[in-house]
């Protein structure tokens, strides 16, 4: 008997031991070898798979980096610290820090400057409220609903509903790009944090019934891109927009719109 359980013991020993190698060698053969530069990315960047970048996270965009399919400062959580390390382990000499990004709402119509067709109760989704007669009780039917959809989708605490419209803290914003995506009105942007001049305006009606709406509306009026020294200033569909590109930031659009929808974000 026991010379039986002896015999099964070293049975089962070989055949582990036979597994074992087996596995090994396999693992060799057919394993999936993976780049450690992907995994020393991946620990470099932040871990808030917020899909910033563009790719489904962190692990996504790490292996797009490793195999040369992202840029080493593909994501606008960490920042130049971040694309700095990243450079490093890619074997670069500089990630190129790239400019400051920060997201930026294109409306002034708070509750004193925006007129409203009618009285809402109900969920205050932004989303929701668009679906509502007239798109929304606001006469501007380009306007920020003030509804906070776009502060439930900010991981980072940047963006805050004041007055009915929503605000950006550029110190928090790291300019993930999810508040753009959550905005039914597309009125959120990406912009310099180095540009002080903004218009803050989304609306493409015409002057007349951009007035009626809201008192700081963007008419079109041209003034603006009449006065711009650098032609900085583009008007489309009624709306003043600027390249920032060619904005040298004299500040002469923000003392001529007559209508206050061009402003200086540090003095707004």
């Amino acid at each position: 008997m026991i010379q039986g359980i002896i015999t099964a013991t070293i049975c089962v020993a070989l055949t582990g031991l036979l597994i074992g190698i087996f596995l090994g060698l396999a693992d060799k053969k057919f394993g999936v070898k993976v780049d450690e530069r992907q995994a020393a990315v991946e620990k470099a960047l932040p871990g808030n798979n917020c899909g910033g970048c563009g790719f489904a996270g962190c692990a996504a965009l790490a292996e797009a980096i490793a195999k040369g399919e992202a840029p080493v400062n593909a994501c606008p959580v960490g920042g130049s610290p971040v694309a700095d390390n990243i450079a490093v382990i890619m074997g670069l000499d500089a990630a190129g820090s790239g400019v400051k990004m920060s997201a930026y709402v294109k409306c002034a119509g708070d509750c004193e400057k925006a007129k409203t067709n009618y009285n809402y109760t109900g969920n205050t989704s932004c989303v929701m409220q668009s679906n509502t007669p007239g798109k929304g009780p606001k006469a501007c039917i380009y306007g920020c609903l003030g509804g906070g959809d776009c502060v439930k989708a900010c991981q980072f605490g940047a963006i805050s509903i004041r007055n009915g419209i929503a605000v950006v803290n550029e110190m928090l914003c790291t300019s993930c790009g999810m508040c753009v995506k959550a905005c039914p009105r597309g009125i959120i942007e990406l912009v310099p944090v180095d540009k002080k001049v903004r218009v803050a305006c989304s609306s493409k009606d015409k002057g007349p019934v951009a007035m009626k709406a809201c008192d700081t509306a963007c008419i079109g009026c041209m003034m603006c891109k009449k006065e711009c020294p650098n032609d900085a200033v583009v008007i489309e569909d009624f709306l003043a927009k600027i390249d920032y590109e060619k904005c040298v930031e004299c500040g002469a659009c923000v003392l001529k719109c007559p209508r206050k929808a061009i402003i200086n974000k540090n003095e707004a």
